[in-house]
């Protein structure tokens, strides 16, 4: 079986004992020992000076596969993500056709076998996403779907909503909601206020996803049901999700690194690469989407990968599709811009996600699946459209200058990342 030590890293690990300066012996896929003097391995990599974090798990992305291929597929999404440090990702089910029954999951699965992190998928809460017909979700769940979501589309429909809750509760799961009022949203195409006013750009509204936040949350309270709140962007949305916290409900949320990293000030270049979905909203929004993180109401950062070609990108700013390709910058634009307290980011891209996720991760010990991230905090880099792995080039942060940078990936015990190295 193979052996590989990890030597003089910073270990952080917030859910466990051992922790500071400490080697890491790995055999086979386990952590076997943690501590000094742990002996010979097969391969020894020096992590001195370099900070070992629990491996990250994103909660939320698109890779794309099957039908989008064009955009991204599965082995080029996951080699992104392992660069940006992910070594588990939960893809969403917007795909081509939606990931909204067995054979279609299955497919992912087969597909994510030789991927450079683990795929966890999110099955569709509806057939086709069409939030008219709920799917077989125990099936689903029974294959390995980790949670249940029309992402890309809200479930319009109030009673839809709460059976999706009620019947995936039943398989021991739960929605993950994209809260996004289409009649209000309307064909706006960013945040409405001042700067879609300048701009001549028709505005989306916070109600537009405030509105759809307060009724998910009414559901939950009043029926005893468990929701995530995807894409939190809002002041507004937040205050209500810290008061329901604080009543019990049974509710956890995400926010992406774009909404603590940029403001719709961003979109006064006509720059398509800055058009997302919740839209950049304004910089009093970034302010509460940045406490929120830190205070703990918003329990994770996930990315919302969404890897589009250049040619549905650059072009007229109305008529660009939504999104931003994340997974390898999501790390660096938290260390750059939100906080440099190790705990903190370990709990925000691990530890919470696999509490809600219910996966294995969090933690560093004895004979859990060795899944670690290491990094250089003090690295400093300019974004490059060449450095960019995915096939998504679409960031709104190419030319900024970042802080914090990935070094290694370790999934199973693999080492899949090193330094800029496929390591397949």
């Amino acid at each position: 079986m193979k052996t590989l030590k990890l030597c003089g890293g910073e270990v952080v690990n917030p859910d466990g004992e051992k922790k500071g300066r400490l080697d890491i012996f790995i055999e086979g896929d386990r952590i076997k020992s943690i501590g000094t003097d742990l002996g010979s391995a097969d391969e020894t990599i020096d992590v001195s000076g370099k900070t070992v974090f629990p491996g990250f798990i994103d909660i939320h992305c698109h890779l794309r596969e099957p039908g989008q291929e064009y955009k991204e597929d599965i082995m080029s999404g996951t080699y992104a993500a392992a660069k940006g440090g992910f070594t588990a990702v939960c893809c969403m089910p917007n795909t081509v056709p939606a990931i909204d029954n067995a054979s279609v999951c299955a497919l992912v699965l087969s597909k994510a076998q030789n991927a450079s992190a683990k795929v966890y998928p999110v099955g569709a809460a509806t057939k086709e996403l069409k939030g008219k017909e709920l799917t077989e979700m125990g099936e689903l769940a029974a294959m390995g779907c980790v949670a249940f979501s029309d992402d890309g589309r809200p479930i319009g429909s109030g009673a839809m909503m709460l059976a999706a809750m009620q019947y995936a509760q039943t398989y021991g799961s739960f929605i993950m909601a994209h809260e996004e009022c289409l009649d209000l949203k309307g064909t706006g195409v960013m945040n409405e206020g001042l700067n879609s006013t300048i701009l001549g750009l028709p505005g989306i509204p916070r109600a537009a996803e405030e509105t759809m936040i307060a009724r998910d949350l009414i559901l939950a309270e009043s029926y005893g049901l468990r929701v995530h709140i995807q894409h939190v962007s809002t002041r507004g949305g937040i205050t209500l999700i810290r008061a329901a916290k604080q009543r019990g409900v049974s509710v956890t949320c995400e926010s992406a690194p774009h909404y603590f990293s940029a403001d719709d000030s961003w979109c006064s270049g006509y720059d398509a690469r800055t058009k997302v979905n919740p839209p950049l909203r304004t910089p009093d929004d970034v302010a509460a989407v940045k406490e929120a993180l830190l205070d703990g109401t918003i329990d994770a950062i996930a990315t919302d990968h969404a890897p589009h070609h250049k040619d549905e990108k650059n072009i007229e700013y109305a008529l660009a599709a939504f999104g931003i390709s994340g997974f390898e910058t999501a790390f660096s634009l938290a260390v750059t811009n939100l906080t440099q307290d190790n705990d903190k980011l370990a709990a925000l891209f691990s530890v919470n996600p696999s509490r809600i996720i219910g996966k294995p991760g969090g933690v560093i010990k004895e004979g859990v699946p060795a899944d670690l991230t290491i990094a250089d905090m003090e690295a400093e880099y300019t974004l490059t459209e060449q450095s960019l792995v995915s096939k998504g080039k679409n960031s709104p942060f190419i030319g900024h200058a970042l802080r914090g940078l990935v070094t290694h990936t370790i999934v199973d015990g693999r080492l899949v990342y090193s330094g800029g190295a496929s390591c397949k």
